[in-house]
């Protein structure tokens, strides 16, 4: 039974309606798990200042820490929406799909970028020396870093929103990984 409905624009505070407002002149739409965080009267505007904030990653680079995270934490509604986000950002379909497994072949330095992302999210924070030391190895610094773990952080709230509240995918559904048969 879900218990969480997607608020409209009148079902939230003055606040989120100016942000519904603004999401809709920039998207087109409020996304759905956007709606979701004005549930509260602070979180929605919490999220997109730090989501929005100065960073240190390029768009893309932000593209493959969400990718990598959101698949470490299974969450179809972030897969979605960052795919989508990944083409917009000159992503191939098949690279998205390598980006979700934390790899990247086709780009050394993303494929750094990518198991550093998945190694993290999979480990809470206790990096393996040798994934951090690729990292370094592939040119990025300790400020890289620091933004990484940031931007893992705001992903992982994301997708813990979505997988406690079940709020319906309003992008086209990301497609499943291929499992490895043995």
């Amino acid at each position: 039974m879900n218990i969480f409905n997607v608020p409209t624009r009148d079902e939230v505070s003055e606040n989120n309606q100016a942000i519904f407002d603004n999401l809709n002149k920039a998207l087109g739409f409020v996304p759905n798990l956007y709606a979701t965080y004005a549930h509260s009267d602070t979180a929605l505007e919490n999220y997109l200042n730090f989501a929005n904030a100065k960073t240190s990653l390029s768009a893309k680079e932000k593209e493959v820490v969400n990718l990598a995270v959101s698949q470490v934490n299974n969450c179809i509604y972030c897969l979605s929406a960052h795919t989508a986000i990944g083409k917009m950002n000159g992503f191939t379909d098949d690279q998205i799909l390598e980006l979700r497994t934390g790899e990247a072949s086709f780009n050394n330095k993303l494929g750094a970028l990518a198991r550093l992302a998945k190694n993290i999210t999979e480990n809470r924070g206790r990096t393996d020396v040798n994934v951090l030391e690729n990292f370094f190895n592939a040119g990025y610094n300790k400020g890289n870093l620091i933004d990484v773990i940031s931007l893992v952080g705001d992903k992982t709230i994301s997708n813990y929103i979505h997988s406690t509240t079940q709020v319906p995918v309003d992008f086209q559904v990301a497609q499943p990984l291929e499992t490895a048969t043995v």
